[in-house]
């Protein structure tokens, strides 16, 4: 039997990607092979709770949401159960979005579901897990986003955006690492160089102070 281990699940408003302020979902798989250091979710590397598919399906069902997001951790890190899950939701006909850290192959994923995936800048302290094959799986209605700590890490953005033309492939997402760097340079920044790419902050976090990244 398929089981998988959640962190927690609740329903709030989509703080990032082009989802921004949509109720949504979301279904927090427990553990991650990756330790950035801005990592905001550090209460979902260990622990959790097992749930069988079906018992996890009929919690989800009971919400009746608008869209459901499965991140973690990395929710990769269960791969067979998580692909399953994404799978029996698309099946429902539910919108349904992936956040993943692109250290782990994205190719099995259900095409259609969305997937937000981070290219690990240098300051994350995890830049050599990136896994740029993953690039070529993504499809147009998916998204790259870079969390930014620092002004190198911009810089290195900006060099990964033209290298892999980025901004022909899929959306692109730049977020400010909270707490970490003035999002107003990094928003000048952006507008001097006529970066091809969507600005965001985190809403839970502007509208809730959460600490959690939603």
């Amino acid at each position: 039997m398929t089981r998988l281990r959640i962190t927690e699940i609740f329903y709030s408003l989509q703080g990032e990607s082009s989802r921004v302020g949509i109720p949504t979902l979301f279904v927090r798989l427990t553990g991650c092979p990756l330790r950035c250091s801005w990592c905001d979710t550090e209460y979902a590397f260990s622990g959790g709770d097992y749930w069988d598919l079906p018992q996890l399906l009929d919690k989800i069902d009971s919400y009746q949401p608008q869209a459901i997001c499965i991140t973690g951790g990395e929710p990769l890190a269960q791969l067979k159960p998580c692909l399953l899950l994404m799978q029996r939701l698309c099946d429902k006909n539910y919108q349904v979005s992936l956040e993943t850290s692109g250290s782990i192959d994205i190719e099995p994923v259900d095409k259609r579901v969305q997937i937000v995936m981070d290219l690990k800048a240098p300051d994350s302290g995890e830049v050599a897990k990136n896994l740029f094959s993953n690039i070529a799986h993504l499809k147009s209605h998916d998204e790259i986003k870079f969390v930014i700590k620092t002004r190198r890490d911009y810089d290195w953005a900006k060099m990964k955006i033209d290298e892999f033309q980025l901004s022909k492939k899929c959306g692109i997402l730049i977020s400010p690492c909270f707490g970490e760097i003035d999002e107003k340079a990094l928003a000048e920044w952006i507008i001097k160089d006529n970066l091809p790419v969507r600005f965001q902050l985190q809403l839970h976090k502007l509208l809730w102070q959460d600490a959690a990244g939603h």
